[in-house]
């Protein structure tokens, strides 16, 4: 034994059939699970939730009654279109492309001058870029060229159709200020010589975030929705107060609204959030709200060791956050354990790309500067952040949850929006094994100076994959 966690080490612990070891985070994860998918139970949503589901999609729908939801898709399109303008100025700039220019990737992040941590985001251009035909990628020697360019008449009136685009979309005015104050710095952006925070948080000012999470259409949509599902667990459950966990609650957009639908429901609400400044912003908003608590809370640390209890709440909340957790799998296997038996995890997450982003909320979502690693989950080496609905559904079934229909359904509407409703059912039963007889097993085969590794017990793992498709 060499003092470190290896293959030997790990194989043949107790009821364990296979077992992913996930770095970073604080300390180092340990999923096990025990009998392959083909040999554990599947359950889908019973009927009780397939009907909670419902009623969900039926207050989000009465939440924007009166909003012509057919145009929606036009105009935000042409958010995109702006973004795709703004992209390829900003790289014209470069100079590169001129004359018949074919630079490489890396010649054009030098000249840039981009952060490590945001080069991601050009790569992302370019593949957006030449997606839409604006630019040309010559495979085999990993060159660009034919960039199309803008005049300064037709970008100009792009930014002048911003403030009618937003405003059909539910944004405040303060909204078209934060994308065209994105757009002006996104050189010194990318070149960490600016922050986005002083652009979306002017002064202290919170008004633009919740504009984004709370007021647009679609997220007023998914709000009300994932409120329907939290106040119909207060029916369903049989402890009093409904004790609610929300994970990353920022500006408090969702939290409104979830309050709002709880109505005099007595709860033991703890609103949570990784930034002193959100918590001491929901003090202002919500004030002593009777049962709302306070603290701080990160996603990507164990939540034991933070003061939370295991199978200490009846709803998790996590609103526009968990695209964030470095490891998906992990993240969402130490919520289970946070949560009762039959307990109900909701999410609000964007599950579709939009190019405005690129040019604007994608830079709060680079690593950290001086971060080793960003993703370890599937996104791993992909240059993306968000997931599919249909990589959330199986997510959580390899967590341990009984996936709900995710919200709005794709028919609808405002699926082409992105915004979804995620939410899964803890499933109980006997096939993973005990962490307690995995995590004795483990300490006795390693030297007593070396730190075990959390360990959370799952239903699968969900290994990386590589362009091809081959685990990683």
């Amino acid at each position: 034994m060499n003092g470190a966690l290896t293959d030997e080490s790990l194989t043949g612990l107790p009821g364990v059939t296979d077992w992913q070891l996930v770095r970073g985070g604080g300390r180092d994860a340990l999923l096990v699970t025990g009998p392959p998918p083909a040999a554990r139970p599947s359950s889908g949503p019973g009927r009780d939730d397939a009907r909670a589901a419902g009623r969900a999609a039926d207050t989000g729908d009465a939440a924007v009654r009166g909003t012509v939801l057919t145009v929606l898709p036009a105009l935000m399109r042409q958010l995109d279109e702006t973004a795709l303008l703004t992209m390829a100025r900003v790289l014209d700039r470069t100079r590169l492309f001129r004359d018949g220019g074919r630079p490489r990737t890396d010649e054009i992040l030098e000249t840039l001058a981009v952060a490590p941590r945001h080069a991601w985001i050009v790569r992302r251009w370019l593949r957006t870029l030449t997606a839409e035909g604006r630019l040309r990628l010559d495979a085999a020697t990993g060159r660009h060229h034919s960039l199309a360019v803008p005049d300064r008449r037709d970008y100009a009136r792009a930014l002048r159709e911003l403030d009618g685009a937003c405003a059909g979309l539910g944004y405040p005015a303060s909204m078209t200020r934060f994308f065209r104050a994105a757009a002006e710095r996104l050189p010194l952006l990318l070149r960490d010589r600016a922050s986005l925070q002083e652009v979306l948080f002017p002064d202290g000012e919170t008004d633009t975030a919740q504009g984004n999470y709370r007021d647009s259409v679609p997220s007023r949509w998914a709000n009300h929705a994932a409120a329907s599902l939290i106040a119909g667990e207060s029916r369903r459950t049989t402890s009093a107060p409904l004790r609610v966990l929300e994970a990353g609650a920022g500006v408090g957009g969702t939290t409104g609204t979830v309050l709002e639908a709880l109505g005099d429901t007595p709860v033991d609400y703890l609103f949570t959030d990784v930034s002193p400044f959100f918590l001491r912003t929901a003090r202002d908003i919500f004030g002593d709200r009777p049962g709302l608590r306070h603290a701080l809370f990160d996603i990507q640390a164990d939540p034991l060791e933070q003061g939370l209890e295991p199978e200490s709440q009846d709803v998790v909340l996590a609103a526009n956050v968990l695209h964030n957790a470095r490891h998906v799998g992990r993240c969402l296997a130490a919520l289970r354990e946070l949560l009762a038996p039959d307990g109900l995890l909701v999410l609000v997450e964007s599950c579709q790309e939009h190019y405005q982003a690129l040019t604007s909320m994608y830079l709060l979502m680079s690593p950290a500067p001086g971060e080793q690693e960003w993703f370890t989950d599937l996104r791993a080496g992909q240059d993306r952040v968000f997931l599919t609905a249909g990589e959330w559904a199986r997510q959580l079934d390899a967590a341990g949850f009984d996936p709900l229909p995710a919200l709005p359904h794709e028919e609808h509407p405002l699926a082409a929006a992105g915004q979804r409703v995620i939410a899964g059912r803890v499933r109980s039963h006997g096939a993973r094994p005990d962490p307690g007889r995995v995590r004795a097993a483990l300490a006795g085969r390693l030297p007593p100076a070396l730190s075990l590794p959390r360990i959370h017990a799952v239903d699968d793992v969900i290994r990386p994959t590589d362009p091809t498709g081959a685990p990683c």
